[in-house]
């Protein structure tokens, strides 16, 4: 499984970096965008915030194509079907329901599991496809980019989410590269699947006592994977020390901090990189870049290059 494995790339392990959060609005797509500008290798940019992806609003790729996606559930052929309700008892959310001589299906509760199909000894469950989203990929000089996008209407993520990350395995088994992961913010199924089969995970917070309190959740939920986290401060001189306190505690490693500034707010609400507002942000991002490696395990950092 490509999700999982380490592979290599010129003799050096594939780093899978997830930025994360335990609420939205503290910088994770900020943070994200900042390291894929400076990575120093090959990469992909990844949105997984299908819900409300904005990655690309900063990185700016040429979208060269996309695909919708789509999930196999269950459709029941009346004329094959004995009604015998083991469709109904296999199925955990309760998406097929067989009442006495009347069978229905809830599209929207499937999570596509299969387990209906296999089980039906009579062949009457069949795939049909509800739309999920879609999926969209691209380039920005030597910047490979890809996302996904929800429908509207449509109440899970976690299934188009494992379309994008299938999308970016056959990226990767194309030319092996790095991949920079900008996660959904909260602790629910979204921010887990997000986040699950990365190497490193960098939790963005503030220290305010809503980003104190969520990232104590996010740590909560993350610590049980035994990845390597960091904590990246947002907005450092705002509020007070409780968040240094908790890191302090919980021996978490503060990565960077990011000023409270003003050209930084400007530069966000223009959709311009921190890497392009002051040389000082770009080394800052550079040496962040580099942390993430050694945090993956890398023995030998590369040295950024000037990226197109």
């Amino acid at each position: 499984d490509r999700n999982c494995s380490r592979t290599k790339q010129h003799g050096a392990p594939i780093v899978k970096l997830a930025i994360a959060s335990g609420k939205g609005g503290t910088g994770k797509t900020t943070v994200s965008a900042a390291l894929a500008s400076v990575w120093p290798r090959k990469r992909i940019a990844m949105d997984l915030d299908v819900e409300a992806p904005n990655l690309h609003l900063f990185l700016k790729p040429e979208i060269t194509g996309r695909r919708k996606a789509v999930m196999e559930v269950p459709k029941v052929d009346l004329e094959k079907c004995t009604y015998c309700g083991e469709c109904t008892k296999i199925c955990q959310f309760k998406a097929i329901s067989v009442m006495g001589a009347i069978i229905l299906t809830f599209p929207e509760m499937c999570h596509g599991c299969g387990g209906c199909f296999d089980i039906c000894r009579e062949g009457a469950v069949r795939a049909d496809d509800r739309e999920l989203g879609e999926i969209l990929w691209g380039r920005t000089g030597d910047l490979d980019f890809l996302m996904g996008r929800l429908r509207i209407g449509e109440a899970m993520s976690p299934p188009l989410m494992r379309d994008v990350k299938a999308h970016c395995d056959e990226m990767v088994s194309e030319e092996l590269i790095d991949i920079i992961i900008d996660c959904p913010p909260g602790v629910s199924c979204p921010a887990v699947n997000a986040v699950m089969d990365s190497d490193v995970i960098f939790m963005v917070t503030e220290p305010t006592p809503f980003g104190v309190y969520d990232l104590k959740l996010a740590h909560e939920a993350f610590s049980p994977m035994g990845k390597p986290m960091g904590v990246v401060v947002n907005r450092a001189g705002l509020g007070d020390e409780s968040l240094y306190d908790y890191c302090r505690e919980k021996d978490l490693a503060i990565v960077t901090e990011i000023p409270y500034s003003r050209r930084i707010a400007e530069a966000y609400s223009n959709g311009r990189l921190i890497t392009d507002t002051a040389d000082d942000y770009r080394t800052q991002f550079i040496n962040l870049a580099q942390k993430a490696m050694e945090m993956a395990g890398e023995t030998v950092v590369p040295e950024v290059v000037e990226h197109v």
